[in-house]
């Protein structure tokens, strides 16, 4: 079976190879880190062995859930931000067919998103198209207090609650939650609501292997198990054992490490499928909230291909050289089509009739690898055989181990975000939150 690939060739005319293998004993130190819990953050290590860890009656337990609401619910609202959602809707949006939502009848329930913002139109839109749906909540949250979440779980839980007997609200809510305290746990003991663990050794953004990511995916129908095998293949790929130059995690932190030394402030996560936009936002968190602080780490920033190359192409092929790009190609599609032959030509498209979307695709990314790497853009390529769980599991746990080797490399704590709670203590002191009186009263003084 093949594997996901990482090609470092087209970085020579950048940076050598000789100094990238120069990383090596550093990078095995990193990794070593992660695995001995002896580096910053060593209690939110949990999900290095996490895919190993993963019991089948874990695994049964999710999926019987999933089903049982599957069978009650046309809409499941996933109710999080951040780690929360991004990972389950990463591997959803990834697998889903992307005009499932549209079809009038399907095999498995729409999966919606709330929480991930405080939009009141947006709130307000999907309250009012669930009112006559037949729908259940999966909310999210380690603490129940996060605000964005809590204030739409209130209102959802308040529609469900109007539309069903309150056995059938049991049976439509789950919460995925703090094993023994926070308002969500309180809450859901008291309601009697079917309940997952959230580990306290594992943060939001690296949670996607635990319920808070393989809940929402299976009630969307996918391979929670395929899934969990990827990530468990990926972790022997990247172990201690693997010869450095074969690890693809450590080629890719050391990679990106010796770019942001020679200026490369910022890297694009591109791809060339659109139903990996997801995949994209994941990992912007991923390495945004685990880099990003003491004043250090690569603002990561990503693109749609070919899309975005009639926006943003102009910007990266002649603008500031403080970029470069890590491509995810996916070698194989899951469908056939081909360029239509035209009796008149006015498009002048003939010379393509016969040929796949997916190879015309090939190209535009092939002459747009040549294009940038002319422009002073570094490229790393990472390749997937296929777009299905197996190969997303392996993704997932690829980006997860190279951050937290990248993390330390920069000599940063990966696992933690003091920064994140800066606007929250500001928002809390505007709108007047007890206990925070005297937050209020300055940063009032400082906005008159």
């Amino acid at each position: 079976m093949e594997n996901i690939k990482i090609d470092i060739s087209k970085l020579s005319s950048f940076v050598s190879n000789e100094t990238i293998a120069s990383y090596e004993a550093t990078a095995k130190r990193s990794l070593k880190a992660l695995y001995d819990g002896s580096g910053k953050g060593n209690d939110f290590l949990g999900w290095v062995n996490l895919p190993v860890e993963i019991t089948n009656e874990h695994l049964s337990d999710i999926e019987e859930t999933a089903a049982k609401i599957r069978s009650k619910a046309d809409f499941v609202v996933v109710v999080g931000i951040g780690g929360s959602y991004l990972g389950a809707r990463a591997v959803i949006d990834g697998l889903n067919n992307s005009f499932d939502y549209l079809q009038t009848t399907r095999k498995e329930p729409v999966v919606l998103y709330a929480g991930q913002n405080i939009g009141e139109d947006y709130t307000y839109e999907l309250l009012e198209f669930l009112k006559d749906k037949s729908f259940a909540i999966v909310a999210i949250s380690k603490s129940g207090t996060t605000t964005e979440p809590a204030i739409a779980f209130r209102l959802l839980k308040d529609l469900i609650e109007s539309k069903y007997s309150k056995a059938e609200v049991k049976d439509r809510i789950v919460v995925i939650t703090d094993k023994s305290k926070g308002a969500l746990r309180v809450l859901a003991n008291q309601e009697g609501y079917k309940t997952f663990i959230i580990p306290d050794n594992v943060g939001g953004r690296f949670s996607v292997l635990t319920p808070v990511g393989l809940l929402p995916i299976a009630i969307a129908g996918h391979s929670i198990r395929e899934l969990v095998k990827g990530a468990v293949d990926m972790k022997k790929l990247t172990s201690m054992d693997v010869p450095f130059n074969q690890n693809p995690a450590m080629i890719y932190a050391a990679s990106r490490n010796e770019l942001h030394k020679r200026g490369k402030a910022i890297e694009i996560l591109v791809n060339y499928n659109p139903k990996l936009h997801f995949v994209t936002e994941w990992w912007k968190q991923l390495y945004g909230e685990s880099e990003g602080k003491d004043n250090k780490g690569i603002f990561p920033a990503g693109v749609d291909f070919t899309t975005d190359l009639h926006s943003m192409g102009q910007w990266i092929q002649e603008g500031v050289r403080n970029i470069f790009e890590t491509v995810i190609s996916v070698k194989s599609s899951n469908h056939t089509m081909t360029v239509p032959k035209a009796d008149s030509d006015l498009d002048q498209l003939n010379f393509l009739a016969g040929k796949r979307i997916d190879e015309v695709n090939k190209m535009a990314e092939l002459g747009t690898l040549v294009a940038h790497l002319d422009g002073g853009v570094p490229n790393i390529h990472v390749e997937i055989p296929k777009l299905n769980e197996y190969y997303l599991g392996q993704l997932i746990y690829f980006f997860e181990i190279a951050c937290g080797m990248s993390g330390y490399i920069l000599d940063v704590n990966p696992f933690d975000q003091p920064g994140v709670e800066a606007y929250k203590k500001n928002m809390f002191a505007l709108l007047a939150k007890p206990g925070f009186e005297k937050e209020t009263e300055a940063i009032r003084k400082r906005l008159a």
